[in-house]
C-alpha cells in the first residue's frame, strides 16, 4: 500500500505556522498604508526563508486566494502572476 500526500501537505513545513501567522493577513480593523507595508514586509520576509515558497505561491494562485501573504506576494502581486501565466 503506498502512502499518498495530500496536495496540501506543504502547509505543515510552512515557516508562517504558529504565532507569526497573524502578519500574512490584514487585521479585521482599519490599517493604515505605512502599516500594511511593514506588515507585509514582515510576513515576505518570512516567506524569504520558507522551504515551501513555491509551494505556497502556487497553490496561492490555483485557488485565486483573495486575502494575505502567500508564496511571498501580496493578493495584487499573485493577480498579475496570475495574467502572465494565463493563456492569450
Amino acid at each position: 500500500m503506498s502512502a499518498q500526500q495530500s496536495p496540501t501537505a506543504w502547509q505543515a513545513k510552512a515557516a508562517c505556522r504558529g504565532p507569526q501567522a497573524a502578519v500574512f493577513f490584514p487585521p479585521p480593523q482599519f490599517e493604515r498604508k505605512a502599516d500594511r507595508l511593514e506588515r507585509e514586509r514582515r510576513a515576505k520576509a518570512i516567506c524569504s526563508e520558507c522551504a515551501v515558497r513555491a509551494e505556497c505561491l502556487e497553490y496561492a494562485v490555483a485557488i485565486n486566494e483573495p486575502h494575505g501573504i502567500w508564496g511571498g506576494l501580496n493578493e495584487h502581486e499573485r493577480r498579475a502572476v496570475a495574467e502572465a501565466a494565463a493563456p492569450v
